[in-house]
């Protein structure tokens, strides 16, 4: 019986001279292969002298030259593959693996060769280990189909509207359009949703069937007219990386459109100011100033400027203007635009009544029932507190989005881990700063193994798990409040597919114009943060695997994707405004 060493992977016997035989076999190549390197060294070096002192005192042909370079290149090449590819053919592969050596290796070129026999290390585990690297290949490369299968399911496409009734709507002003689209969204056909197979998931809906009709009307009715002025960076120049990149998105995406975007203003359903608070905090705030009065000026000058060149904001007060921010204090910020804007207002009616010699008439835009800013154009706001004056069912709740690389803003989507392997019931790592997060700190810091709470995830931690790897790992994903009421880490989880536990009173949820939020998410009061474990270990097994899923089925609705599609992000937030602004118009009696 032969040593284990001397064993084939197939589990034959080798004999020892076949052994070392193959090795010599692999160093005699190596020794044919070095020779005839350098024997073309030195003819290539005798060539190249020559070729210098021939050419030293004549007229260089430079065809000539070119031609004989190139053809010992050629030949620099094909000459070591043939010859070495000669002598691998002259050896063969026996039925059992093992090479021979060609029967004209000579036993002088052996003895020239000093070659040690020993007996070689062949490993056992060398096909499992084989076997072992191909498997966690497939897997890599499976799960890397998997998540880009996810970012590249497209919905289905747009049903087309037949040419008669294209053209009774495009017979229609933008009121009566608007009137049109509210009656259909009103009689909306019931949608019969078959559940995964179907694009749009109906749990995670309000009612999907009047989401639906008033998503499809939108597509057929609404245009958009961006005004063009502003200079930048103010205006026109979205940022699209950091915490309050959901309005420098939107502003990309929307001046980028070219199937809701008009160029007539005069068949706008709705008109965008396309600034952003956040250039506008960079430009012009002091930091720790506390002092707004440079950004009160500026946005006087842009109404004053906008009020004087367009009808628009007149004609319906600012009902049908929106603007899109996501910046904590741009309640404030609309609060000194409403001013700003009567101030104009008032000062252009004094103007022209002291024009024309006589005093200013009590008309509306003057009077009490002058509708504010404030109170009348649509904010979508990442800021959706009911305390700090935003209107339910008329202003937006925007989903704040923390993209850390704009060129990938679909960066670590998906990829949860299976339940049975979330080691973590609920996680939460941030800074220290509002009311809320403090509160959670106290009670749950290194209170229990389940409740994995810190304040900023240390490098300790964070070498061991990530902070996406964190959430990934969790069940449920802790989301309190910071300064305002909305925080990036609602949309993280539901990127992270984790089901995230939302703690801030008064908060509208975002686009919960038509999401059911209740369905993939779990809303904790702020007093409740004591019992925070209990309400988490209260929910059932199945009800949180329901939950799960309504992540993972909303998770499309919530991504940017730079070509946008149906149904994500963008193409939301633009329904939202869309549908908010048809709850302001009153139909008819008759």
């Amino acid at each position: 019986m032969m040593p284990e060493n001397q064993r084939h992977p197939t589990g034959q016997e080798q004999s020892p001279a076949l052994i070392q035989n193959s090795g010599q076999g692999k160093f005699e190549e190596i020794i044919i292969y070095d020779e005839l390197r350098k024997q073309l060294e030195h003819v290539s070096l005798a060539l190249f002298k020559e070729l210098i002192r021939r050419l030293a005192w004549h007229k260089i042909d430079w065809r000539k030259l070119f031609l004989a370079g190139a053809v010992m290149s050629i030949a620099g090449i094909t000459l070591p593959t043939f010859l070495l590819a000669y002598h691998r053919n002259s050896r063969f592969e026996s039925p059992n693996g093992t090479m021979h050596l060609s029967k004209n290796l000579t036993e002088a070129r052996l003895d020239k060769s000093h070659l040690v026999t020993s007996a070689p290390f062949v490993s056992l585990n060398s096909s499992i280990e084989a076997k072992e690297s191909a498997r966690v290949l497939r897997m890599r490369q499976n799960r890397r189909k998997t998540i880009d299968v996810l970012k590249v399911v497209h919905p289905p496409p747009r049903r087309s509207v037949p040419r008669h009734l294209q053209r009774y709507l495009q017979s229609l002003s933008s009121h009566e359009a608007l009137l049109y689209a509210k009656r259909e969204i009103e009689h909306a056909p019931l949608v019969e949703n078959v559940g995964n197979d179907s694009y749009l998931y109906a749990p995670v809906f309000r009612n999907i069937s009047i989401f639906k009709r008033s998503y499809e009307l939108m597509e057929m009715i609404l245009k958009v007219y961006i005004y063009r002025d502003g200079k930048k960076p103010i205006f026109h120049q979205p940022r699209l990386n950091g915490i309050y990149a959901s309005e420098g998105w939107f502003m990309k995406l929307m001046e980028a459109n070219r199937e809701f975007v008009t160029k007539e203003p005069e068949k706008a359903h709705l008109f965008y100011l396309p600034y952003s608070s956040r250039q506008l905090e960079l430009a012009l705030y002091v930091r720790n100033s506390h002092n707004l009065r440079p950004l009160s000026k500026f946005l006087r000058d842009y109404v004053n400027m906008i009020a004087s060149k367009y009808p628009f904001w007149n004609r319906t007060h600012g009902s049908d203007h929106f603007l899109v921010a996501c910046h904590d204090w741009v309640q404030l910020s609309a609060f000194f635009f409403n001013h700003l804007l009567n101030m104009v207002i008032v000062w252009a009616v004094w103007s022209a009544c002291k024009t024309k010699n006589r005093a200013p008439a009590v008309g509306p835009f003057i009077t009490t029932e002058h509708v504010e800013l404030k109170d009348n154009a649509i904010k979508a706001l990442c800021n959706a507190d009911l305390k700090e004056n935003f209107v339910a069912g008329k202003d937006v709740s925007l989903p704040e989005t923390a993209i850390r690389i704009a060129s990938k803003p679909l960066r670590n989507i998906g990829g949860g881990i299976r339940v049975s392997q979330r080691p973590i019931l609920a996680f939460f790592a941030g800074k220290m700063h509002g009311r809320v997060r403090p509160k959670l700190l106290k009670h749950w810091l290194n209170k229990d193994a389940d409740m994995r709470i810190y304040g900023p995830l240390s490098r300790r931690v964070s070498k061991n798990m990530s902070y996406v790897r964190h959430m990934k790992s969790s069940k449920y994903c802790i989301c309190p409040m910071g300064y305002e009421v909305n925080s990036p880490r609602i949309v993280e989880a539901i990127y992270y597919e984790c089901v995230p536990v939302i703690i801030a009173d008064n908060f509208v949820l975002p686009l919960s114009e038509v999401l059911e939020w209740k369905a993939f998410s779990v809303t904790v009061a702020e007093i409740d943060i004591p019992k925070l474990k209990e309400i988490l270990l209260a929910i059932p097994l199945k009800r949180y695997l329901q939950m799960l899923m309504n992540v993972k089925m909303v998770q499309k609705h919530f991504l940017w994707n730079p070509n946008p599609m149906r149904y994500d992000l963008f193409h939301m937030i633009l329904h939202s405004i869309w549908y908010n602004r048809l709850n302001q118009i009153q139909i008819p009696q008759s």
